[in-house]
Parts: structure tokens; sequence; C-alpha cells
């Protein structure tokens, strides 16, 4: 049975063109579309050599909740830049004539070191992609042909999307994007390709050389072989999807403003003129180097908190198991319901927070309890002097059952096990 890439690009010819008869291309569209092919090879390719190196404990270890979860999206976009090269190739062929990339080679060195370098130029990635389709739709003549670039550009967005929340970043940071013209994609990406000529002369590729995180106020420091001398009057440009131009900075004084969220594309010019953001009048603006992408990741969203654990702003992993109070325990159950509530209110929600609350009453007349929570949930133990009191007046447990709650040390609670909204885990009880 063919497969599903063998099969789309069998109808290759008819997507394009709407009937399998040779018409005469454009030599312009021609370059676009054996373009494209490349990146989309170099797309593929990238996620191929990932997917082989990298084992499930790898991505756990890179704080993944769930190994499945990321693995699962790269294999599903490898799929998808594989499907694009196999049609692309094939719509060449049928316009007679030969895609370069069977020449190309890939080689991603330390981009593979480990899954954090690799999942962050994955992103890099896939913004080339966006950028790569949105910058060339100008350059291509054929309605048809644009339309049928147009469906994979949207797709490619569908990935540029799940690789910014799999980095704990916004999902869709900006309302619009930022097309990059070829020479501009090649600034990036000529660094991991080699041995095929692509008729295109790449921009001189710029290096971001901080280390650590780039946000508001980072002071921005540069390497590039086109900044060898005297760097007088150069500045840095940065470009944001939805903005006019760029913002033009002193290039010994380029900070990363406020206001900021999701992908940038810096370059370095000759002067203070900002870069034109439509590609047809930036094409013919002087440009020293660049660009390079960094990205701005200000504000955590929930949907990135559900993919990787301890992503709500500690930066890391954690669950400590800690002795606690029951006043603790009420307060800690009590606030996780409200933000659980004030987060996602619905009918559901409710009865989730109603139920917490409840556990945590009952938890306050019982003595300490060792809990499960995340980073900054747990406090020091304690002993309820006040329940003790209580119960040692009594002289006795009230009749229990599997649902009690009893408020005497030294009898069995089955009120154990992960609280409703997911807050905290109670594991036992402690006798005193």
């Amino acid at each position: 049975m063919p497969s599903l890439a063998s099969l789309f690009a069998l109808a290759a010819p008819l997507m394009v063109y709407g009937a399998p008869l040779r018409r005469q291309a454009n030599p312009t569209d021609l370059l676009v579309l054996k373009f494209a092919d490349v990146l989309e090879q170099f797309e593929s390719t990238f996620y191929q050599q990932a997917l082989a190196k990298f084992q499930s404990s790898d991505f756990t270890a890179a704080g993944f909740v769930d190994a499945q979860v990321p693995v699962q999206q790269f294999i599903q976009i490898q799929a998808d830049e594989a499907i694009h090269a196999s049609v692309l190739e094939s719509t060449i062929t049928s316009l007679g004539d030969k895609a370069i990339s069977g020449d190309c080679k890939f080689d991603f060195g330390n981009a593979l070191n480990d899954v954090p370098t690799m999942a962050a130029t994955a992103r890099v990635v896939e913004n080339l992609g966006v950028g790569a389709y949105l910058g060339a739709a100008h350059l291509i003549t054929d309605p048809v042909i644009l339309t049928a670039a147009g469906s994979i550009l949207t797709v490619e967005a569908r990935h540029q999307t799940i690789l910014n929340v799999l980095a704990n970043g916004v999902s869709i940071p900006q309302a619009f994007d930022v097309g990059l013209l070829p020479n501009e994609v090649l600034a990036v990406a000529s660094a991991f390709i080699s041995g095929c000529d692509t008729g295109i002369t790449a921009n001189a590729p710029l290096t971001i050389t901080n280390t650590g995180a780039v946000g508001p106020g980072t002071s921005l420091t540069f390497s590039s072989p086109a900044i060898n001398g005297s760097t007088d009057n150069f500045h840095c440009q940065m470009l944001v999807g939805g903005m006019p131009a760029s913002i033009s900075l002193p290039l010994d004084s380029c900070v990363v403003p406020e206001g900021i969220e999701g992908p940038v594309a810096i370059f370095v010019t000759p002067d203070d003129q900002p870069l034109n953001n439509n590609v047809r009048d930036r094409a013919t603006q002087a440009v020293i180097a660049g660009p390079t992408m960094a990205f701005i990741d200000t504000t955590k969203q929930l949907l990135g908190q559900l993919v990787l654990a301890g992503s709500n702003g500690s930066g890391s992993a954690s669950t400590s198991t800690t002795t606690i109070s029951p006043a603790d325990a009420t307060s800690i159950i009590s606030s996780a319901s409200a933000a659980s509530a004030t987060a996602a209110p619905s009918a559901t929600d409710g009865a989730s927070s109603a139920s917490a609350t409840d556990s945590a009453a009952a938890a306050s007349a019982t003595d300490g309890a060792s809990v499960s929570a995340g980073n900054g949930a747990a406090s020091p133990s304690g002993t309820d002097s006040a329940s003790a009191a209580a119960a040692s007046a009594t002289g006795a447990a009230p009749p229990e059952s599997d649902n009690t709650v009893v408020d005497a040390p030294g009898t069995h609670n089955t009120a154990t096990g992960t609280t409703a909204n997911g807050a905290i885990t109670v594991n036992g009880w402690l006798s005193t």
C-alpha cells in the first residue's frame, strides 16, 4: 500500500494546477519552489535526527510532565515537513525542472546537544518556515502556486504555535508574523546547510553573544563576520510582527524595550534608518548582518504549565514531601481552590472548589498531615493543640465510615490522595 507521502506526491501536479498538464513556469516561481523545498528538507531532517537521538527519559529530564507530549508533536511536525518536501519536489518535476535539495547536506551540530537546546532550535526553525513563506509570497507570479504555498504556510504557523507552547512561551504572542526575504532566511539557516546552491546569496550571519534568557532590559551584544572593524553609527534593528518598521537603537545600546512578546528578528545596519516591515521595501535597504532570532517570553500561560513541570515561574520542576499543620493544609487547599475558580470558573470547577474546601475544613480538625505539594506550598510541621485537647476531652472518636475524617489521633483515616483540584496530595496522617 502506498504511503500517505507518496499519494500526496502523486497528487502534486493536480494540487498546483488542477490538471496534470505541464505549463511553462516563471523562473522566479521555480526558484521560490526550489528554495522552499530545501527549507522543508532542512526542517524534516532536523526533527528526524532529533527523534532518533533523544529518548523519553531525555524529555522528562528536560522538564516535560510526559515525554509523549513533545514526542507526539515532533513526530507529527516531521511528517508534515516530509510531505511538504515531497509535494514540492513533485511539483518542480512536473514543471520540467529538478529539485536541488537532493544535493544538500544538513548538520545541526550543537543544536542537538540536549532536549532544551533542540526545542529552542525547533522554535527558530518553525519561525523561519513561517517567515520564509510569508516573505516569498510577493515573489510568486502564478496565483495557483501562491495559493498552494499559502496552504503550507498555515500549517507552518500551527507548528510555530505548538513550539511556542513547548517552550513555555505565549502560544500566539503577536497578531501578525514577520515576513523574511530568502536572503534573510539563509542568514540563519545556512549555518546548517551545505553542498547545494540555492541560487540565493545569504545575508551575513548574526549571533547574539549574551548567555541566558533575553528579556526587557537585556543589553544585547553580537558577533558577525561582517562586524570586524569600526562600528560607528551602526544600529541594531528589532523587527516585531505588526509594527510598520523596526525599533532602531545604537549598536552599543541595543537594549530590549518593554512591551515586546514573542519572536523578534534582529538586524545590524550601517545607520539609524528603521527597516520596513514589508519585505518589498526592505529588500532595497542596507543591512550589514542578520537577522538573528530572539524570543522574548515575559508572560506565562496555563497551557505551558500543563506541558512543563514547575513552569509556574520557578524555572525547574520540584516536588517535596513535608509534614504540615491542619491550619496550613486548610490555607493551602483554600488558596488553590480560589485560584482554580478564578482561572476557569464553571459549574464543575465550583463543585471541585467546594469539595476541596470541605476537605480543608475536615482536615483542620485533625492532627499533622503528610502532604506532597509543589514549591512554596509546604510549610513547617506543627500540631493542632486545640484539636488534640478537644479529642482528649471527649475521650473517644466518633463513629467512622470509609468517608469519615476522624478527629482523634491514633485511629485510621481514609481521607488520602489528591485533592479535587489537584493542588496537593495527602499521603497519610501522623499519630502523636
